[in-house]
């Protein structure tokens, strides 16, 4: 009997996939505890819609991500910040600064952990970032921080 996993089962295979199992496993242990359903022309067409509906996802996010790498890709953002003798600053510039500047100059949202600094910024210059945007997708950003 073909049948359609709802969740991933030990030696049979992953959530979504469509696998063969023998009936009286399918029907004594694998519905009841709805770990699978019952692979009919109504399920096919549903796993079928589901698997375009998580293709066109990803297509639009590494879109998403392309269009933002390209207005990413070698900008410097300026940033202030208060410094102390020396040119010391009190803390550091983070990250989430980092993408509050980026979402104020651009327009674009980027997530925090997301971004990845070659060094702490404690002093005044300029920095290199580089910014996942999705899975092999990079832009790489510089940072200049001066005094407020």
């Amino acid at each position: 009997m073909k049948v359609i996993l709802l969740q991933d089962v030990k030696s049979l295979g992953k959530k979504g996939e469509l696998v063969k199992a023998s009936d009286g496993y399918a029907r004594n242990f694998l519905f009841p505890k709805g770990l699978a359903k019952e692979a009919n022309a109504q399920a096919m067409n549903e796993l079928k819609n589901a698997e375009n509906s998580k293709q066109y996802k990803i297509e639009t996010d590494i879109k998403k991500a392309n269009e933002a790498k390209a207005m990413l890709e070698g900008e410097t953002f300026k940033m202030t910040a208060k410094a102390g003798n020396g040119g010391r600053l009190f803390g550091s510039v983070t990250p989430k600064e980092i993408s509050a500047e980026i979402k104020k100059q651009k327009g674009i949202d980027v997530d925090k952990r997301k971004i990845t600094l070659d060094a702490d910024i404690k002093a005044f210059g300029t920095y290199n970032a580089e910014i996942k945007l999705y899975n092999g997708i990079i832009a790489k950003v510089k940072v200049q921080v001066s005094e407020a």
